[in-house]
């Protein structure tokens, strides 16, 4: 890693909040050029560590240290925004005072992430609120950037564009985020907070299941060896050993501490969700077919007027979707995928187009903005809004507090409030209610936003095993390319065309990932950059050929490692892989990684021949 001194130090951090702590005896360092992953449970504590090292939580015990004249950055996960404030001015106030480019900068940062610089801070949603916080973050140009979950909220343009951000991004960098294709792209250094203790790889996250699994194997291992000295001395204890005399009293507390050890062992092994989703019966084998469905909306007054006068959400769609598929659904925000939900499943109608739904259809739908939960009820109300302590999950009848078990909550949570939740824990509630539900259409907008990887892992399960047929609207694009058999891609313009195969075969299979905006991610230079002098040319203002042939191959070469990548995430996924071929783990582990640079590389090179090509044409002009 990093040789330079670090920027900022915990030395053997306590911290808690009554009771166990969250976490003791934690090292910690980070350096200049360091792009940290932070993993772990929802729980463990990750976003408290990140508001220590922001100076906004104070240790129990320990120190911490830092540069002098240190910059941070910080992204919350919820933001605390001035609600009379404009996005301009609260971007604008984290840049210095005297600096002349200041209001251009926030301008541009907003722009980036489709934000109006004169719109008030309290009239945005939580995701608007998110990017404006996630604007000044960025704007600031700090030394050190400590990000929580930045990629919530944002639509996959915004996400490639934060990616190119980040990685060319020259400060120390700890970012929290359950998006594994995010964290595999941009890490080159993994730190494991888990059960009160960090462990750091100095290797991305790519490398990290490997990792876990040895860490877990090597924890196994003393635990079946505690087991068998423990076997060993009760044997000797057994055989009538008098315990009164002096030079045996020393064995027995010895015996005692093994028990003790191996009870901790055993109390600290994680807790894991149990889901399983209740099916109903089968539907029939056409499930929706959608013909040439088009669908407009009249456009506010003082905005850009289309042609038509709407503004056109979808054109001429059509798809045929049977039973067992899985769709996934992509696009920019405001793409119109939840309109595109509603046309299909009847909710709203198209001008144009013809809808046919197949018989038998019993739908349970997942909304990521949580509008169907109460705020006031608690989780046993919304578990079993009738009354009494039990639910019926499919066929099978479980007590409330014990379906709450399933999914991590605690007994004392049942007679909560909804509001009290975090949002990862209204997630799961919400998965708990949805998934109880028998159903054989299942609709699922968003539903990663703040779920813990080891979450994700279940759900993708439970989803691969559910024999009904999937709609899920997703920006995480490992989760799609595990899950889904087509992809509709949406432009954001009203085209939308479905690709057969996951994310990654969909996007390399129309050339790119579309997205209307004429300001592209791809092709927008990093905010505290400066305008490269433009390069004298003879050509009249055009790349060299060479250039050019390089240009137009790279994107089809990007499309080729992101594939390959997505198929290795897919094999590393297998979680018998590593005890049955060790050797293979390894090697597809190192190809993940060598491939994430080489995409990087790519990447890097096409906004750089990108960024030439733009310059030259304008000095034309």
């Amino acid at each position: 890693m990093a040789a330079s001194a670090p920027l900022i130090a915990l030395k053997d951090a306590r911290l808690g909040f009554g009771g166990r702590p969250l976490f003791e005896g934690l090292d910690l360092t980070l350096a200049r050029g360091e792009r940290a992953a932070l993993v772990g449970r929802n729980g463990s504590g990750k976003s408290t560590l990140l508001k220590v090292l922001a100076g906004l939580v104070e240790l129990d015990r320990g120190g911490r240290s830092l540069q002098s004249g240190l910059q941070v950055g910080y992204l919350p996960q919820t933001p605390d925004l001035p609600a009379e404030q404009t996005l301009a001015d609260y971007v604008a106030d984290g840049l210095p005072q005297d600096d002349p480019a200041r209001r251009a900068l926030a301008e541009a940062a907003l722009e980036r992430l489709s934000l109006n610089g004169a719109a008030k801070l309290g009239t945005l949603s939580g995701g608007e609120g998110r990017r404006a916080a996630l604007a000044r973050a960025l704007v600031t140009a700090p030394d050190l950037l400590l990000l929580d979950e930045p990629t919530n909220h944002l639509d996959l343009p915004t996400i490639a564009w934060l990616e190119g951000e980040l990685t060319r991004f020259r400060g120390a960098l700890l970012v929290i985020s359950h998006d594994r294709t995010f964290l595999a792209r941009l890490s080159n250094r993994t730190l494991w907070l888990d059960r009160g203790k960090a462990h750091s790889l100095d290797k991305g996250f790519a490398h990290f299941e490997a990792w876990a699994e040895e860490l877990r194997a090597a924890e196994a291992r003393e635990l079946n060896r505690l087991g068998k000295t423990i076997e060993r001395e009760e044997h000797w204890l057994h055989r009538g050993v008098t315990a009164r005399r002096k030079r045996n009293m020393g064995r027995l507390a010895r015996l005692k501490e093994l028990r003790a050890s191996r009870a901790s062992l055993l109390k600290a092994q994680p807790g894991q969700v149990e889901m399983a989703a209740a099916q109903a019966g089968s539907s029939g084998k056409l499930v929706i077919e959608a013909e040439h469905l088009r669908k407009s909306y009249p456009q506010p007054d003082g905005a850009e007027r289309h042609r038509d006068g709407d503004r056109t959400i979808l054109r001429d769609f059509s798809t045929r979707i049977l039973r067992g598929d899985r769709i996934g659904i992509v696009g920019r925000n405001g793409a119109g995928k939840t309109t595109l939900v509603q046309l299909l499943l009847g909710l709203l109608e198209p001008d144009d187009g013809h809808l046919r739904h197949g018989t038998n259809l019993e739908i349970a739908i997942f909304d990521q903005r949580r509008e169907s939960l109460d705020p006031e009820k608690t989780l046993w109300q919304t578990l079993a809004p009738d009354g009494g302590d039990s639910l019926m999950v499919g066929e099978r009848q479980r007590h409330v507090v014990a379906y709450l078990r399933d999914f991590l909550f605690e007994e004392s949570q049942a007679k909560q409030p909804v509001k009290a939740l975090s949002g990862g824990e209204a997630n799961r509630l919400l998965l708990a209610r949805l998934l109880a539900r028998p159903s054989n259409l299942l609709v699922l907008d968003e539903p990663t936003n703040d779920l813990d990887m080891d979450t994700l892992d279940l759900l993708e399960e439970v989803l691969s095993d559910y024999q009904g047929t999937l709609l899920l609207v997703s920006h995480d694009r490992d989760f799609l390319d595990r899950l889904c058999t087509s992809v509709i891609l949406m432009d954001g313009a009203g085209g939308a065309m479905e690709y057969p195969g996951g994310f990654s075969d969909a996007v390399r299979q129309a050339g790119g990932l579309p997205d209307a905006r004429k300001d592209s991610q791809t092709t927008t230079k990093s905010l505290k950059a400066k305008p490269a002098p433009r390069a004298k040319t003879s050509s009249g203002g055009k790349l060299s050929y060479k250039e050019q042939r390089e240009l137009d191959g790279l994107p089809p070469r990007i499309a080729e490692l992101e594939a390959e990548i997505g198929q290795l995430q897919t094999r590393l996924a297998d979680t018998s892989l590593y005890s049955r071929d060790p050797e293979g783990f390894r090697h597809a582990s190192e190809a993940l990684a060598a491939a994430t640079d080489r995409l990087t590389g790519a990447e890097e090179r096409w906004l750089e021949l990108e960024h030439k090509r733009e310059e030259l044409a304008a000095g034309t002009e």
